[in-house]
């Protein structure tokens, strides 16, 4: 029988603060850290203390908020100049996920066009920052619905492959590929979750799993070069994974190792599924090829805790990111529905 869902908030506003869990030490230890300025919370952005892209948006969204509060200006315009700063130092924490962007540009046209005092800039700065997370709760329950109805139907149930995390730890509370198996899962429609470990951060290993053991979901973890091997012995009906950024003709760039599983998906005629909300569209890109991809310090790939995993003398490389093609890509899943790549643009703004 399927569980009732354990409900999971990432960030929290809790009286003159920012409730951060801090996700690089789960599954471990569950603890939450205390932000109270905005570059406290451009630190945990760029550290992924938070994570995922719908998470990192609401971040940045709290993070203005913070920084508008530090500002001391009187003066609106004053007040205005240096909210720009504060958002240019947001900006650059992570440039790979656009809902970052997206965020951020949403609160500085609030604070443009709120008419009054500083203190009611301020003020409906925070108001719309609480709203952004729960307008995404809300967009990623409609993407689980969605999601639910373009999943293979199967007399059996499913078992579904993904990669990194998507879930409540990513977004405002639910998930988004995440959402999806987790509507499943309500709907008793899910066997199995399949879990990559996601190398080098290990995502799918420390947290989507974390997660799926709250709401006493199945999960099985497996090494990245496992998929290939488990969609060829049957293990797999589907492949559902999030996006940090989509453009406007449907490639969709995520997690490192998405783009493999993609082609191994095509040639298994496995159905891959992106799930996002459509404010992780960037449709001022036409297509992948112009989405910044974000290095991270080789450290992740050398070293685990303590130990380091190879010699010293070697060279390194490690993209946070790939980017899918959307010829490989069966739909997007959206707050707005299941849409084919090649429709996406009629959804722009």
């Amino acid at each position: 029988m399927a569980s009732v869902l354990t409900q999971v908030y990432p960030i929290t506003w809790q009286g003159d603060l920012v409730l951060l869990i801090d996700q690089t030490r789960l599954p471990k230890e569950y603890t939450r850290i205390e932000v109270r300025r905005y570059e406290d919370m451009a630190r945990a952005i760029r550290t992924m203390v938070v994570r995922g892209a719908p998470a990192i948006g609401i971040a940045a969204a709290y993070g203005m908020y913070l920084g508008a509060r530090e500002i001391p200006a009187l003066d609106r315009p004053e007040f205005l100049n240096q909210l720009e700063v504060v958002a240019a130092e947001l900006r650059n924490t992570r440039p790979t996920a656009v809902n970052l962007f997206w965020a951020i540009d949403r609160m500085l046209q609030v604070a443009q066009s709120t008419v009054g005092s500083v203190e009611q800039v301020q003020q409906a700065l925070l108001e719309t920052a609480k709203t952004i997370q729960a307008e995404d709760i809300q967009t990623c329950q409609a993407i689980g619905q969605h999601g639910l109805q373009a999943l293979p139907q199967t007399p059996e149930k499913l078992n579904i492959l993904t990669h990194c995390n998507t879930g409540s730890l990513a977004t405002g509370g639910y998930g988004t590929a995440l959402g999806v198996v987790r509507s499943a899962w309500q709907a008793k429609r899910l066997n199995r979750v399949y879990a990559d470990e996601t190398r080098p951060r290990l995502q799918g290993a420390k947290l989507t799993t974390w997660e799926c053991v709250q709401d006493q979901i199945p999960v099985t973890l497996i090494a990245d070069s496992m998929a290939a091997h488990c969609m060829k012995q049957g293990l797999i009906h589907g492949v559902i994974v999030g996006a940090d950024r989509i453009t406007a003709n449907g490639d969709t760039a995520n997690k490192i190792g998405t783009y493999s599983l993609a082609l191994v998906a095509k040639a298994h005629q496995i159905p891959f599924f992106v799930a996002a909300p459509l404010s992780t569209v960037d449709f001022k890109l036409e297509s992948g090829e112009q989405i910044p991809i974000e290095e991270r310090d080789p450290i992740e790939l050398y070293q685990i805790g303590n130990t380091r995993l190879c010699p010293e003398g070697v060279e390194f490389y490690n993209p946070a990111f790939d980017v899918t093609p959307a010829a490989l890509i069966t739909a997007i899943i959206t707050e707005s529905g299941a849409i084919p790549p090649q429709e996406l643009k009629q959804f722009s703004p």
